[in-house]
């Protein structure tokens, strides 16, 4: 994934390091092309391309503490005793005599 983008921050290294030693070149102006050139622009490509990933990450983080919620709150109410049964009624029913 990192392979572009690497082999351009060589290539733009390799026009700083010419503007460098250049004759009509200065290394200020070397050092600005290597920052304008390559790694502002190299920043901002990896960034915006790892936005579905993040996405995805914040994603699943959100439902894996949503379930985990959901597990804690529903199995301590409709669960009590941790059998995995469905709970019964509570209260007996109350017996009418005729």
């Amino acid at each position: 994934m990192y392979l572009i983008p690497i082999t351009w921050l060589y290539v733009v290294l390799m026009m700083s390091i010419a503007e460098a030693t250049s004759t009509q070149g200065t290394v200020l102006g070397a050092i600005f092309t290597f920052l304008l050139y390559g790694v502002g622009p190299v920043a901002l490509v990896t960034y915006l391309l790892g936005t579905p990933q993040r996405r995805k990450e914040r994603l699943q983080a959100e439902r894996e503490a949503r379930d985990a919620a959901r597990a804690a709150s529903s199995g301590a109410a409709s669960d009590p005793d941790g059998r995995g049964h469905a709970p019964g009624d509570p209260v007996a029913p109350e017996r009418e005599e005729a």
